[in-house]
C-alpha cells in the first residue's frame, strides 16, 4: 500500500527530469507527460514505494506503466541507480503495483457510483449505451456469454448509428469474486461508466490497468480529462 511519509527527503531535481513538463522511464529512457508513467519513491528505510498519486514528498523515479517494465527495473536494480542511494526492493513489486491500481479503480468506481456517474444492471447498460450516454462498459470476468453479446451489440448499433470514430469501450479486467471482495454490495456483473469528472476517472483508471497488464485497448479513449 502507499506509504504517506512526511520524512522523505525533498529533492526537486528529480533524476529522470527530461524537459519542463515530461518524465523519463529508467527503463525503456523514453519521455513522457507524469500522468503517462508510474511513479516510484523511497521510504525513510529505503524500501522503495509505488506513488500513483504523484503526491509523495523526496527524488522521485519513473516506469512505463507496464508490468513487465516494473519487473525489469527489480530485476537490473534499476531504481537504486535512478535514485542515487541503496534501496530495498520487493521482489512481488510488479504484483503490489497491479494491487494498488485494482484498489484504485474499484474506489473511482465507488465514487463514480455515488456521483450517479456508473450504473450496474444488464438493461440499465444496455439503455445508456443506445442512448449514447456510456463513456465505457464493465463486464466481470465471468459474466454470461447472453449478457455480454447484448451489450455488444448495443455498442454495435450506436457506433453504426451515429458514425463515431469507435465504438464505445468494453473492459473485462476482475471476476465477480474479486469484485465482490473489493467492492461489497456494490459489485457488479455487468456496469457502465457515464459522462462526468468521476465516470472519466473510472475509465482511464480502467485504461491505466489494462495496458499495465499488457491487454490490448480494444478503441480509442482520446479526450478523457486528465484525473
Amino acid at each position: 500500500m502507499t506509504i504517506q511519509s512526511p520524512d522523505v527527503e525533498k529533492d526537486e531535481d528529480d533524476f529522470d527530469l527530461s524537459d519542463v513538463n515530461g518524465r523519463m522511464c529508467i527503463v525503456t529512457r523514453e519521455s513522457g507527460a507524469p500522468e503517462t508513467l508510474l511513479r516510484f519513491v523511497a521510504a525513510p528505510d529505503g524500501t522503495i514505494v509505488p506513488d500513483l498519486k504523484r503526491t509523495l514528498p523526496g527524488r522521485g523515479c519513473w516506469v512505463s506503466p507496464r508490468r513487465e517494465a516494473v519487473d525489469k527495473a527489480v530485476a537490473k536494480k534499476l531504481f537504486a541507480r535512478a535514485l542515487k542511494r541503496e534501496v530495498k526492493v520487493d521482489p512481488a513489486l510488479g504484483s503490489t503495483v497491479e494491487r494498488l491500481l485494482i484498489s484504485q479503480l474499484c474506489g473511482m468506481m465507488n465514487l463514480a457510483r455515488k456521483a450517479g456517474q456508473f450504473i450496474s444492471g444488464s438493461a440499465k447498460v444496455e439503455a445508456a449505451v443506445r442512448s449514447g450516454e456510456a463513456l465505457a462498459v464493465f463486464h466481470s470476468l465471468d459474466a454470461a456469454a447472453d449478457g455480454v453479446r447484448k451489450i455488444d451489440q448495443a455498442r454495435k448499433a450506436w457506433h453504426l448509428g451515429t458514425g463515431a470514430d469507435a465504438e464505445v469501450p468494453a473492459f473485462h479486467l476482475l471476476s465477480g469474486a474479486e469484485l465482490d471482495e473489493l467492492m461489497g454490495q456494490n459489485a457488479f456483473i455487468h456496469a457502465c461508466a457515464l459522462a462526468g469528472q468521476a465516470g472519466e476517472g473510472v475509465v482511464k483508471r480502467a485504461t491505466l490497468l489494462e495496458t499495465y497488464r499488457g491487454q490490448a485497448p480494444q478503441v480509442s479513449r482520446a479526450g478523457l480529462k486528465s484525473q
